[in-house]
């Protein structure tokens, strides 16, 4: 009978202390969400529930560990020294964790899973809708979670997969694979902007233009317009008429007369051929490398991102295939 309740309270403790490692976990997954995002809403929206649900997980793990691991405030969330140290020894582990779970994966016959990638805002105009789509197709199993915006993002910390970005401002240490050839910047301006206001002949005369102009975010600075005269290159401040962090704001007004912008050739390719805009300075605007994906090198890249990584190599195979055919012929 002893033998019995003695086993029967071994099982019971075994199921506690999977319970209590399963919620640990959770919590655990829970804190780092909120240590990268800076905030319980963020964290939420990047785990799928709300923020009442984050504040509880956190303050039920704060409470088992006896201590303090976030100091809150109506406008923020930041870590204690508590939370930085159990933040430094958790975060590599969890990556340890991931790296487990997508070597399993890769044992399944087709890549899973949800791809986290950050894209700059000016992407999409190049890219990213066509290479999104044929993706997709491809690969039924894998969904995508795109954060798109101008501001610069350290995808580690922000807990991406991988981002998207033009190749000059991808640091050294990151896998880059390209995904266009070279690309061009050009200025155009509306027929109707020109009936009352001179083409400019050379890059300095956009001080005396009606300019719609860029920035990153509502605090960066404009966007200096960058030009190319023989080897020399160089930028003008040009006088924002408008400044706007939205892209596709600036082709509208363009097209309705407003002012001057420089947008990227393929976003304005169909207006140029139908007359609707009009290039001037082309002789200043010269090509240059496009946009990359990039991802840690450190990191196991996942099967569904090293899915993405094989696309894209096979989409851009045909066009150097081309360009070789081409100059051969030549």
């Amino acid at each position: 009978m002893s033998d019995s309740s003695d086993l029967l309270d071994g099982a019971a403790q075994a199921v506690k202390h999977h319970f209590t490692m399963t919620d640990d976990l959770d919590r655990m997954s829970v804190f780092i969400a909120v240590a990268e995002a800076k905030g319980f809403r963020a964290a939420g929206e990047r785990l799928g529930v709300s923020a009442s649900a984050v504040s509880q997980a956190l303050r039920r793990l704060e409470e088992r560990l006896g201590v303090a691991l976030m100091q809150r405030t109506t406008r923020s969330v930041r870590l204690t020294a508590a939370g930085e140290r159990l933040y430094a020894a958790v975060r590599p582990a969890l990556d340890d964790v991931r790296a487990a779970v997508a070597a399993l994966g890769e044992m399944t016959s087709e890549p899973r899973g949800t791809l986290r990638i950050h894209a700059s805002s000016s992407v999409d105009a190049v890219l990213a809708a066509p290479l999104f789509a044929s993706f997709l197709d491809a690969h039924p199993h894998v969904d995508l979670d795109v954060a798109v915006s101008g501001a610069a993002v350290d995808i580690v910390a922000e807990g991406y997969d991988a981002g998207i970005q033009l190749g000059e401002v991808i640091e050294r240490d990151m896998v880059a694979v390209p995904v266009t050839g070279e690309i061009r910047l050009v200025v155009v301006g509306a027929p109707s902007y020109f009936a009352r206001r001179r083409r400019p002949k050379h890059p300095r005369d956009l001080v005396a233009h009606d300019c719609i102009n860029w920035h990153a975010t509502a605090e960066a600075r404009p966007y200096r317009w960058e030009f190319t005269e023989g080897r020399r290159e160089f930028s003008v401040a040009v006088r924002a008429r408008v400044l706007t962090t939205d892209p596709a704001l600036m082709i509208r007004l363009v097209r309705a007369g407003v002012g001057l912008t420089m947008s990227y050739e393929s976003q304005v390719r169909d207006d140029l051929a139908r007359g609707e805009l009009v290039a001037v300075l082309e002789e200043f605007s010269t090509p240059f490398p496009g946009f990359y994906l990039y991802y840690p090198q450190r990191r196991h890249a996942s099967p569904a991102l090293r899915a993405l990584v094989d696309h894209l190599r096979r989409e851009r195979r045909p066009a150097r295939s081309r360009s070789k055919a081409s100059a051969t012929k030549r």
